[in-house]
């Protein structure tokens, strides 16, 4: 389905709508989607953008790293996220999408949206469950192969219940197991809406929205995303 104006003109579209409704980017993005033709903005950037390569990211992984992919809504770090998993499958590792956002049914049409054609998508396992935490995560993977890839979505509200352990506590107790059992754990990360792209072309990690304070130096790699640019970069 072809765009009316090129998709940087949509994003434009959407941030002056999201000012003047007041209403937050990712719905502004999602409304500019229905527009377009599509059900919201993820199946219409899946078609039409050019996110930065997946392939490329797993290539600078190895065992044990714990990753950031983090941008503001709509900048493509859930669709790098599920495309990570993709490329994961297609040269034989395990790939786990954990996610406290999505339904199965939402996020397998987002991975179907992006592995059209192929069967590479019904090779990843998604996880739904509310108890997702990382004692649940520890658990689930605990007869993963090492090598595996597993993509948590989103670092922000894996301490939302009162019931879990603070963020500043799953952390570490993540980066340790990641690196006993050689796996990748990477995380979609919210940006704090005061980055300023005015400022600086892409957010980095004094960007990183914490509502509950944690060390990011306990994360070794990081990619960050905004209007189709990429940064990928070695944290520690």
């Amino acid at each position: 389905m072809k765009l009316s104006v090129p998709i940087y003109q949509l994003k434009r579209k959407a941030k002056l709508l999201a000012r003047i409704d007041d209403i937050p980017l990712h719905q502004a993005l999602d409304r500019i989607a229905r527009e377009q033709g599509y059900t919201g903005w993820s199946l219409l950037a899946a078609q039409h953008e050019q996110p930065p390569s997946a392939t490329s990211v797993l290539s600078r992984l190895t065992e044990g790293d714990l990753v950031l992919l983090g941008a503001r809504p709509g900048h493509g770090k859930t669709m790098l996220g599920l495309r990570l998993l993709l490329d994961a499958v297609r040269v034989g590792r395990t790939a786990t999408f954990f996610t406290l956002e999505y339904t199965e049914q939402e996020s397998r049409r987002r991975i179907h949206s992006l592995s059209a054609g192929t069967e590479l998508g019904d090779k990843i396992e998604i996880v739904t469950s509310d108890e997702i935490s990382a004692d649940y995560i520890m658990r689930h993977m605990s007869d993963s192969p090492r090598g595996a890839v597993a993509v948590i979505d989103y670092l922000q509200i894996l301490d939302q219940k009162r019931s879990k352990p603070a963020l500043s506590e799953q952390v570490p107790v993540l980066r340790d197991f990641a690196r006993a059992a050689g796996i990748v754990l990477a995380f979609i990360s919210q940006v704090d809406r005061s980055f300023d792209p005015d400022m600086k072309a892409l957010p980095d990690m004094k960007d990183i929205r914490l509502p509950n304070p944690i060390d990011l130096k306990l994360f070794t790699k990081a990619c960050f995303l905004h209007d189709g640019e990429a940064r990928f970069q070695e944290v520690a």
